[in-house]
């Protein structure tokens, strides 16, 4: 091992943390941007119905956001660890790492990251993903990481995740994962149908379809916190035991599906008890008044004293 400086030929060097997850900063990315550009065509409306589309634009781009982008974070369900661990395998020698598991709908992110960083001659700062989406295979992945020797920590962690592990953490999580899922984007087009129907005369239709859009939204909550009833795993790394909670994504969908309720409901309430107001606030109000001053134009001209007096006039010299 002297070439190697003491360490085992099968773990490469250096060891460079994964980086920021590329979809989520896509979905980021392009929601900002129509964000920016409506801000940027802002002042160009006119009046109160500035405010009014502000308000609106952004509450629609913000939900839409987060019911896209959650499905690739991994804040599903976190936890989190410091504790002193064995290191790597045939080796005594331990280290002060800080241990987290985040798991999302489409696989888990298991991090390793030292206390310090630099301990036994190396960086360990380790960002490990597992998959378990559509067309990926989790345990090909998970000899992957043993033929790359990852450290014990990570190795013990993706274990329990396993097929083939007594725990049936694998089926669990994969199956509420793709229900999630599967429900979020339901919510997506119940979302894009929303926007559609409330620009046009059809406020009633609108609020509907943000109903359907809170109740999907909170569907993925429930089908993923089904998992809460199975008897999980302890994970025990050291002398330590990591537990896991919900969470900024379920608790961010869980909040965005109550929103859409509060909205459709209102929009619907609106619609029944104090439909001018809706029509202001969802600037068809300008349609109305146009409306109203094409019947009354109409009404001048089918009136027959009004057809009267305008030949009376006429007739009449000063």
């Amino acid at each position: 091992m002297t070439l190697w400086n003491g360490v085992l030929p099968f773990y490469p060097q250096p060891h460079h943390a994964a980086g920021f997850s590329v979809p989520l900063l896509i979905v980021i990315a392009v929601f900002l941007a129509l964000g920016a550009s409506f801000l940027l065509i802002l002042p160009g409306i006119r009046g109160h119905s500035r405010w009014f589309w502000l308000v609106r634009v952004l509450l629609s781009l913000f939900i839409g956001a987060e019911i896209v982008a959650v499905h690739f974070s991994a804040e599903w369900s976190v936890g989190s660890v410091n504790t002193t661990t064995s290191y790597k395998a045939f080796s005594s020698e331990r280290v002060r790492a800080d241990v987290g598991l985040h798991v999302g709908l489409n696989g888990i992110n298991i991090t390793l990251t030292g206390t310090p960083v630099l301990q036994l001659n190396e960086t360990i700062d380790y960002n490990e993903q597992f998959g378990w989406r559509f067309g990926e295979n989790y345990a090909v992945e998970y000899a992957g990481a043993l033929q790359k020797g990852l450290p014990d920590p990570v190795l013990y962690l993706a274990e329990k995740f396993t097929p083939s592990s007594p725990c049936g953490l694998y089926r669990q999580y994969r199956l509420a994962g793709h229900y999630a899922s599967a429900t979020l984007w339901v919510a997506f087009c119940s979302w894009l149908l929303s926007n559609a129907l409330l620009s046009m005369p059809a406020p009633l239709y609108g609020g509907l379809a943000l109903l359907s859009t809170g109740f999907f939204a909170l569907f993925s909550v429930l089908a993923f916190a089904s998992i809460s009833s199975v008897a999980l795993c302890p994970f025990h790394l050291g002398p330590s035991a990591l537990t896991t909670h919900y969470g900024v994504a379920f608790w961010i969908t869980l909040a965005t599906g109550i929103l859409c309720l509060l909205l459709g409901g209102a929009v619907v309430a609106l619609h029944y008890t104090w439909p001018s107001a809706l029509r202001i606030f969802l600037d068809h109000s300008v349609k109305d008044c146009g409306g109203q001053a094409r019947r009354g134009s109409s009404f001048v001209l089918s009136n027959p004293s009004h057809k009267q007096f305008s030949h009376l006039t006429a007739n009449t010299k000063f």
